[in-house]
C-alpha cells in the first residue's frame, strides 16, 4: 500500500526506514513477528500542524473509528482501506497522537503493537516469554510496563514496551478495535 496520499509523503518516505529498523530490532530481540497477531502502528509528531496534516491524510485513506482523550491529548485511530506491510506483517490500523509533553527523537513511524491473548495479568511475562534471553540483557535495551487508559475503557489494557530508543514494540492482551467495542457497552 502507498500512502503516496497527499500529506502524507513524508510517512511514505519513513515506512521503509521503520521497516528496516523494525526488522533488525526483532532479530536481535529473537523475536519471530510473522507468527505475531500485529494490531497496529503508531506515528510521534512534535507539532499540532504535523498531526494535523497526517489527520488529513489518513482520513483519504482510512476511516477514523475513535478519537479519545488519553494521557491530557487526542489519539486518533484510523482502519486504512489497504493494509500496511511493513516486517512481514499486515497492519490495517494507525494511531495518530496528537503531541504531548514528551519529546521523541524521531517523527514518524514510531512503534509497532502486538496481541497477545490471554489474562491480562500474565502478559508481562507471556512477552518476555518470546523474547531471547541474550537480548534481556543486550545495552541499549529497554522494558516498560504500563496501563494506558481511555475516559470508558472497560477492559484491563496492560502493556509491555520493548525499546532500543528508536524502534518499540508493544505488547498488549487486546487489540485496539476490541478496546474501543468495550467503551461502547
Amino acid at each position: 500500500m502507498s500512502l503516496s496520499t497527499a500529506g502524507l509523503e513524508d510517512l511514505t518516505e519513513d515506512l521503509e526506514r521503520f521497516d528496516n529498523e523494525l526488522q533488525k530490532f526483532s532479530q536481535l530481540l529473537g523475536l519471530d513477528l510473522v507468527g505475531c497477531e500485529a494490531d497496529h502502528i503508531a506515528l510521534r509528531c512534535h507539532q499540532n500542524a504535523t498531526a494535523e496534516r497526517w489527520q488529513q491524510g489518513l482520513l483519504q485513506i482510512g476511516t477514523e473509528f475513535s478519537r479519545a482523550m488519553i494521557n491530557g491529548r487526542p489519539i486518533c485511530l484510523y482502519r486504512l482501506h489497504q493494509p500496511l506491510a511493513v516486517a512481514g506483517l499486515t497492519i490495517k490500523v494507525v494511531e495518530l497522537p496528537w503531541p504531548g509533553e514528551k519529546l521523541y527523537r524521531h517523527e514518524g513511524w514510531e512503534h509497532i503493537e502486538i496481541v497477545l491473548r490471554g489474562d491480562p495479568a500474565t502478559l508481562g511475562v507471556r512477552a518476555m516469554a518470546l523474547i531471547a534471553d541474550q537480548a534481556l540483557v543486550t545495552p541499549g535495551i529497554t522494558f516498560k510496563t504500563s496501563s494506558p487508559q481511555g475516559e470508558n475503557e472497560r477492559l484491563p489494557n496492560p502493556t509491555l514496551a520493548v525499546s532500543d530508543g528508536r524502534t518499540t514494540i508493544k505488547f498488549h492482551p487486546w487489540s485496539l478495535e476490541e478496546i474501543v467495542a468495550s467503551e461502547q457497552e
